[in-house]
């Protein structure tokens, strides 16, 4: 007699690594699918001792073994010696008495009806960048779309995202800020009308856990375990995910054996370009898809900017800067290098009008403020970095406050000069950066966006 199994259950756990107490079914019900073999148990966290009799452990939702990321504990679950790890902590958790489960059944079967609804046409670099992206899915190698900011990186991706999703593949479009994922749903969504997508993140509201495309934030991908037949992981050079080993283990384990996982951005690292080059292929595209240049940095002196702020002024070159745009109607962007000075700088700028906001990483309205600003409902937004990529603001302008700040390297600064003249009918706009003393940054940024205008060469 054929084992039955509860085909919801499956399109939940198929491919994910699962707290069992977190499930969205009965107990009962797991229960009878672990008993017919169906679903797997493991421990959260694997404990042993190494040769010298050192306790030693492993996580096995994100495979930390960095005994600095543990924190052992006398668990009154367990009644026992026990420790959790901290690297995946905030997706719940998991502990050497937790269990995970992962499914071990027939494997799921998606759907090969997919329809392409978007309506554009590529330039001729990027129908070579997406023809190219193709090939390196079925050679099943990975690729390196490295394209300007503006030059349409999203809609290369389409067509190679559409094949895939005919052959009944499971796709993973991932990034490593939330901001990137907030702006590529409802383009996904709109591009792929039949097809069931879902996006993951922190606080995300998920309808369909067997969604066959899946956009997601590169810490969901902690559980995920040989999941997606292609990934693509856009914004490659963003933090967390260069900076984070782990991050870039767990899109490896989410793809399945063999499967390519490709990368898009436009200021990739010197290490991300050798490896693609040495296993894989590389695309470029120094132009954008309207053919106008990227807009340049502009110098402008704001000394002792940290000072009047915090005595309750507001600089008056930045003063002006911004009742220009208000005048002008133009929207904009002012970044600062650090919250606390947002903070203070937010109610004094608000005197200009008062519908101007403030965002961060730990904002709770980020995501409306954002979406307010491309409605035109606020005039602009100061922010962190946490929007230096992966927005697009038609017509906006940009400051950057501090621009000699350590944390605007020369990739931050290219990434935020990205954000200006990205639309046809907008193709200029002012980039602007205030500081308090040039920095190498600076000039390394504006000689970057001098090559590329110049086609990449040196």
């Amino acid at each position: 007699m054929n084992k039955a199994f509860d085909p919801a259950v499956r399109g939940f756990l198929d491919g994910r690594v699962w707290l069992r107490l977190h499930t969205l079914f009965p107990r009962e019900q797991i229960d009878a699918h672990i008993d017919q073999g169906f679903i797997t148990v493991q421990p959260g966290v694997t404990m042993s001792k190494n040769r010298i009799g050192q306790s030693t452990f492993k996580c096995n939702r994100c495979e930390n073994e960095n005994l600095d990321l543990f924190t052992q504990f006398d668990c009154l679950a367990c009644g026992g010696p026990c420790a959790y790890c901290r690297n995946c902590l905030q997706m719940g958790r998991v502990s050497c008495c937790t269990e995970l489960i992962r499914w071990s059944g027939p494997p799921s079967v998606y759907p090969t009806g997919h329809a392409l609804a978007w309506a554009g046409t590529l330039t001729p670099h990027q129908q070579k960048a997406s023809e190219e992206l193709h090939e390196s899915t079925e050679l099943k190698r990975p690729h390196l779309i490295h394209a300007v900011c503006g030059s349409g990186k999203t809609e290369i991706l389409f067509e190679p995202i559409h094949r895939a999703l005919s052959k009944g593949h499971r796709v993973c479009l991932a990034a490593p800020r939330v901001d990137v994922i907030l702006e590529l749903e409802p383009r996904l969504k709109a591009a792929f009308p039949d097809t069931i997508i879902e996006a993951l993140y922190g606080g995300a509201d998920v309808k369909r856990f067997d969604a066959q495309l899946i956009l997601a934030t590169t810490h969901q991908l902690y559980r995920f375990d040989s999941a997606f037949d292609v990934i693509f992981v856009d914004e490659a050079d963003a933090f967390p995910y260069t900076a984070e080993a782990t991050l870039q283990y767990a899109v490896r384990k989410a793809a399945k054996h063999g499967a390519p996982i490709h990368f898009v951005t436009a200021t990739p690292s010197d290490r991300l370009l050798a490896q693609v080059r040495k296993a894989g292929a590389v695309s470029t595209i120094h132009r954008r898809y309207h053919g106008h240049p990227l807009p340049g940095p502009r110098y402008a002196p704001l000394w002792n900017y940290a000072k009047q702020l915090k005595k309750g002024r507001v600089p008056k070159v930045l003063h002006q800067w911004i009742k220009d745009r208000l005048d002008r109607e133009e929207p904009f962007l002012v970044f600062f290098h650090e919250i606390d000075l947002m903070t203070k700088a937010e109610p004094l700028i608000q005197t200009l009008d008062s519908r101007i906001r403030a965002v961060h990483s730990a904002h709770p309205d980020r995501k409306e403020h954002v979406q307010d600003l491309r409605a035109g409902k606020i005039p602009g937004l100061l922010t962190t970095t946490i929007l230096e990529r992966g927005i697009t603001i038609k017509n906006v302008q940009v400051a950057v406050v501090g621009s000699e700040q350590g944390i605007f390297d020369r990739g931050a600064l290219v990434q935020i000069g990205g954000r200006v003249g990205r639309n046809a009918d907008y193709p200029t706009g002012d980039f602007v950066l205030f500081h308090d003393g040039i920095s190498y940054a600076m000039d390394a940024a504006k000689r970057e966006i001098e090559r590329l205008n110049r086609g990449g060469t040196t």
